[in-house]
């Protein structure tokens, strides 16, 4: 009796636990892959400048090159109209495209402005970080008008 209610429970919370996921396919699953290597990719940058993690020039600038690239990524994973999932996108991404538009292009200049800054020896952080912070400032932008936190 025992053990035919325990495998009921562990069957329910694995049932319960497939419940609310995002399917990865999706343009919300998608976007949210995108943007977490975003933020693992500039933590590390930013943990660089910061001493949290021993400076690698060789790695700060192969993880420039990365962020502008995924930068460039994640805009095409919001639909036309917003989808019915759970999304931290506020409803002013759809209502307001022109303003979104201009804050992701922003943020595009400045993750290329952080290769053209990590790409000049000796590395000095007086050069690499104010390029980090641009990134770091472009990012915040468009989350304070965005997203729902």
């Amino acid at each position: 009796m025992f053990v035919r209610r325990f495998s009921m429970v562990v069957l329910a919370c694995l049932v319960l636990s497939a419940c609310g996921g995002v399917d990865p396919n999706s343009p919300l699953g998608q976007r949210k892959a995108i943007f977490k290597q975003m933020l693992k990719t500039n933590e590390e940058l930013g943990g660089m400048l910061r001493g949290r993690i021993p400076f690698d020039g060789a790695r700060f600038a192969e993880g420039a090159v990365k962020l502008d690239q995924l930068s460039r990524e994640p805009w095409k994973h919001f639909p036309p109209v917003r989808e019915q999932d759970h999304t931290s996108a506020l409803d002013e991404v759809w209502q307001k495209q022109a303003r979104f538009q201009e804050l992701a292009r922003s943020l595009e200049t400045a993750t290329a402005e952080l290769v053209v800054a990590s790409k000049v020896q000796p590395y000095r952080a007086s050069q690499l970080g104010p390029a980090v912070q641009q990134v770091e400032d472009a990012c915040s932008a468009c989350h304070k008008e965005f997203r729902d936190h």
